[in-house]
């Protein structure tokens, strides 16, 4: 049947990104956004963590952002709500070169990942040096920041000092360049892993991923037909708020299955 005007302008409209974070938020309890964007100095060290999720939960991950992108882009905004409402403690933190564009105004390329491995290991000790009770630490992050973590996460995890790695959008090669694989590091890595990836992410489709040789530690969820931030295409009426849902699920059994053979 045909629809009235009036008819038409009642249709829900289509959600962005920062509307589906604050959904998650009241899910999660934090009904005043106040409450999430809560930023927190580490004693100290002077790093800043942007905190969401239980206090008192049992998982906490440290969550880096990516390339081009702050801890306050839609995107991380989006993760660290979904996670959260899954119980997660999420810690995003930045990059002293993506820090720097908020007072300087300018926007820095970003150093070369293996620059950037003291600034994370910087934030493990932040956020030892602030935690009351016992916890799990979980390191990763979107793209750059998941790559850098996973720089970190053999040593980290051989010294106790985390649980586990979790990357979403892992940047195995180059867009265009599958010949320059970022991957000798994950094929000797003992730290028990997660990897979000969409099956057309140009920085790595499932095609070039299931090609390598990649240890039993590491696990891979597939986000549907995600892009490298595993937003699915229109065609295939799949919203990012269902496949990032899938995706807190999976990191949930994730964290839960690392739990339980420690």
């Amino acid at each position: 049947s045909s629809q009235t005007p009036a008819m038409a302008k009642m249709r829900p409209r289509s959600l962005s990104v920062r509307d589906i974070a604050r959904q998650r938020l009241v899910k999660a309890g934090y009904r005043r956004r106040a409450a999430f964007l809560k930023i927190r100095r580490s004693e100290g060290l002077g790093l800043l963590f942007l905190s969401s999720g239980p206090e008192r939960a049992s998982h906490h991950i440290l969550f880096a952002h990516g390339a081009g992108a702050p801890m306050t882009s839609p995107f991380m905004e989006i993760v660290a709500a979904t996670l959260s409402a899954n119980g997660i403690r999420v810690h995003r933190f930045e990059f002293e070169y993506m820090s720097a564009r908020r007072t300087t105004g300018k926007r820095r390329p970003p150093p070369k990942a293996e620059v950037l491995m003291p600034a994370y290991l910087e934030a493990v000790q932040s956020w030892a040096a602030q935690q009351s009770s016992p916890a799990r630490l979980y390191i990763g992050g979107k793209s750059l920041g998941g790559r850098v973590a996973s720089l970190v996460a053999g040593d980290l995890h051989e010294a106790g000092a985390i649980a586990g790695l979790i990357c979403l959008g892992y940047p195995f090669h180059p867009p265009g360049k599958p010949e320059l694989p970022r991957t000798v590091h994950l094929l000797k890595l003992q730290c028990p892993t997660l990897i979000v990836q969409g099956t057309r992410d140009p920085f790595g489709t499932r095609a070039e991923i299931e090609g390598y040789e990649l240890p039993g530690t590491i696990n891979l969820h597939w986000a549907g037909d995600g892009n490298h931030d595993l937003t699915p295409p229109a065609r295939t009426r799949r919203t990012l708020n269902s496949e990032l849902q899938s995706v807190a699920n999976a990191v949930s059994s994730f964290m839960q299955s690392a739990a339980d053979r420690s």
